[in-house]
């Protein structure tokens, strides 16, 4: 069973993600952030998809590209970490990547497929972790984290950018 990570398993940096989140099961909230991101993105139109809220930011497709990037890397950490890796692991460029993906030349839907299959994916590994490797312990973009420190990052980002997208881009 997963539980909210403790302070010293992650960055300083998360902790507003995980404090985002309310108590209950991740892989749980992970359904159901599967399921309001997609209800979110599906209602958005090529125009609305390419929209951004200030000069610099990323456009709707770019932000959902970027929950989509991020989940693959933090499942490739969770992987490593779990199975025993004690080999440091690089970090990203979150702007060099939207920039190289070119999400806005990709249709919403077909970005938001690529997102929901990756959730799954996330759930799918999540589930199959023996329980003893949740506490694995390794070091990925120069900081400690924990297995399932990584699992509650993935949820908090991807609330992170909800908020602000309810916020800055579809003001209902």
């Amino acid at each position: 069973m997963y539980k909210r990570p403790n302070l010293e398993e992650f960055p300083e940096y998360t902790r507003s993600y995980i404090q985002l989140l309310p108590e209950g099961d991740i892989i749980d909230i992970l359904g159901q952030h599967l399921e309001t991101t997609s209800k979110v993105f599906s209602t958005v139109t090529v125009e609305q998809s390419g929209y951004r809220y200030a000069e610099g930011k990323w456009a709707l497709s770019e932000v959902l590209g970027h929950l989509t990037d991020t989940e693959r890397i933090m499942n490739y950490r969770i992987l490593r970490i779990a199975r025993g890796d004690k080999n440091t692991l690089q970090g990203f460029d979150e702007n060099v990547y939207v920039k190289e993906a070119s999400f806005h030349n990709r249709k919403i839907a077909d970005i938001l497929e690529d997102y929901q299959n990756v959730r799954r994916s996330t759930i799918s590994l999540l589930k199959g972790l023996p329980q003893k490797s949740l506490q694995n312990k390794g070091n990925a973009n120069g900081y400690d984290v924990t297995v399932e420190s990584i699992a509650y990052m993935i949820a908090g980002h991807e609330l992170h950018h909800l908020k602000i997208i309810q916020e800055k881009y579809i003001n209902d």
